[in-house]
């Protein structure tokens, strides 16, 4: 099949028009492509060619920067543009019989067109613009830019990758010499056109070296390297936390880092690990700072989509307007500020977990469609009217008496009972005092790597304060409290006045842990405590005890206490 349309160039040396030369060589499609009608081998300019739907390539744009990082995939994707203009450019040059190899070289920027990756034109210049640059192109319609946008979102860099390179290529193989393309302007970091620039590798300035880095090979070795390095140095950290861990507690940790001393908690980490090895829906229960977002990674950990996303959103904390888009997506044009589209985060945890944190927030509104969602396994984007499938195992959290919310109307119930396939109520802290000290002594190693302090281990009077407090905040509240008392310890260990002032006032607790106390400790406790809570005034503390001043005096004598007269 031969024709033809009058070819354009953009990528271009100075000189636009050049007499009969420049404008006498017709290309077209019907010039470059031949295949069978019934089907078979097709080729373009002679070579082997390949079909290929433009949203395999944005998948498998994603799947290269979720597997090796944005870097990486930018070299990669960059190397294989280049390699694949090169290549184009040596399959033309003996092609057509070309009236001059002017007409050869400018064919790049309407071989890019006839491939169906972009749409170009020139740019206009004006005198004032200065000198013209060895190559400049605006291009529209860019299937790069539109697959980064789908499918990674809007980026602070461009995202053309094989698309410069393929013009990087062809006119380093025209020229004999190394020619460089960088893009200038770029839809997929929300400018309204893609504009390249082209100059020898000599021409580019010192700012330029690290957008350069991208057509080397050593790029690739670099980033590999890098990356090993990185590796590496985390589990050597982990390695220095285990160790940590097992010598602050006396104990091996759990193999998932967690504390579990308490029958409850061992007893919750065990069904964790039951409901991993499912895809089934788990609600995860309890007081706010517990660590259920722990338990949800513990669960995407040890379950088979642990190589994929764990992609967690607190539903609280999105209004009810953004929530819809934030899970499902949604199209272009959607709504006002809607300028392209992007996938939902049920989309991007697609293969692995998505964790919805504070469930019992989601507005009545949407809790019809998050349910449609996870029977159907399908989300349809706003402004969409087709439905996508997606492969997420959703694990949900929620601080509320979801039960108690579905008898007051305020929750669906057939959704209550979608989530809760698998139950795990997270015990509060004061329900497991055993898991007190462990946790401290582990979260003080952490806060003394951490803040750079060197902060050994608690005082006798500290650790009796951690245990008489009810942490109505949990491990939350715990950790913010070892934190605040490591930043102002000035010694080696942390001393009761160390610790936060509701913390220090704490009352002994009669709560038997693992191991009970005997009453004689149970009775100093407490009657240290009433010393404390009144500045050391020992009348007042006899009187409140309902015991003579000298008993008082006696006991804490015995106590060895500073109070006790001499």
């Amino acid at each position: 099949m031969r024709g033809g349309s009058q070819i354009d160039s953009v990528l271009h040396r100075s000189g636009r028009s050049q007499g009969p030369m420049a404008e006498g060589l017709q290309l077209d499609l019907r010039e470059l492509l031949s295949f069978e009608p019934e089907g078979g081998l097709i080729h373009f300019a002679g070579q082997r060619a390949l079909l290929m739907d433009a949203v395999v390539l944005g998948l498998l744009r994603k799947e290269l920067i979720g597997t090796v990082g944005m870097t990486a995939a930018r070299g990669i994707l960059t190397r294989l543009g280049f390699a694949h203009g090169w290549r184009t450019a040596e399959a033309m040059k003996t092609a057509f019989p070309w009236p001059n190899e002017a007409s050869w070289r400018r064919a790049g920027g309407r071989l890019h067109t006839l491939q169906g990756q972009v749409l170009f034109e020139p740019v206009e210049r004006r005198p004032e613009d200065g000198p013209e640059p060895f190559a400049e192109a605006l291009w529209r319609e860019s299937y790069e830019a539109e697959q980064h946008l789908l499918h990674v979102g809007r980026a602070d860099q461009p995202v053309c990758w094989s698309l410069t390179g393929f013009a990087s290529g062809y006119m380093s193989y025209c020229h004999g010499k190394a020619i460089y393309c960088l893009e200038t302007k770029c839809v997929g970091k929300g400018d309204a056109v893609c504009q390249i620039l082209g100059k020898p590798g000599e021409e580019w300035g010192p700012e330029c070296v690290e957008a350069l880095r991208f057509y080397e090979t050593q790029c690739m070795e670099g980033t590999l390297g890098q990356v090993t390095e990185a590796l590496k140095q985390a589990e050597q950290k982990l390695r220095v936390k285990r160790r940590t861990l097992a010598r602050v507690t006396g104990d091996t940790e759990d193999p998932s880092g967690m504390v579990s001393r308490t029958e409850e908690m061992k007893r919750v980490l065990g069904l964790a690990r039951r409901a991993a090895k499912v895809d089934s829906t788990v609600l995860i229960t309890g007081e706010s700072g517990v660590g259920k977002e722990r338990i949800a990674r513990l669960i995407h950990d040890e379950s088979g989509r642990a190589p994929k996303a764990f992609v967690a959103v607190n539903c609280a904390a999105v209004t009810e307007s953004l929530l819809e888009s934030e899970l499902f997506g949604h199209t272009k044009g959607a709504f006002t500020g809607a300028t392209h589209d992007r996938p939902g985060l049920f989309e991007a945890a697609s293969g692995g977990t998505l964790f919805l944190d504070e469930v019992g927030e989601v507005p009545p509104a949407m809790q019809a469609k998050l349910l449609r969602a996870l029977q159907e396994k399908e989300v349809r984007r706003v402004g969409e009217n087709q439905s996508r499938k997606v492969d997420v195992r959703v694990v949900a959290a929620t601080n509320r008496h979801l039960l108690e919310e579905v008898n007051a109307g305020r929750f669906r119930q057939d959704l209550y009972y979608r989530l809760r396939v698998i139950e795990l109520r997270i015990p509060p802290l004061r329900e497991r005092r055993d898991d007190i000290l462990p946790l401290a002594r582990l979260l003080l190693a952490e806060a003394t790597e951490r803040l750079g302090r060197r902060v050994s281990s608690f005082s006798p009077q500290a650790t009796d304060q951690l245990l008489r407090y009810p942490w109505p905040g949990n491990v939350r509240e715990l950790g913010n409290a070892i934190e605040r008392a490591v930043a102002l310890c000035e010694g080696a260990r942390v001393e009761q006045e160390d610790l936060p002032e509701e913390v220090r006032a704490a009352p002994p607790t009669f709560l038997p842990g693992a191991t009970p106390r005997t009453l004689e400790d149970m009775e100093r406790e407490y009657i240290l405590a009433v010393l404390a809570r009144n500045d050391g005034n020992r009348s007042r503390t006899a009187e409140q005890l309902d015991i003579g001043l000298a008993t008082l005096y006696r006991k804490l004598k015995q106590y060895g206490h500073p109070e006790a007269p001499n």
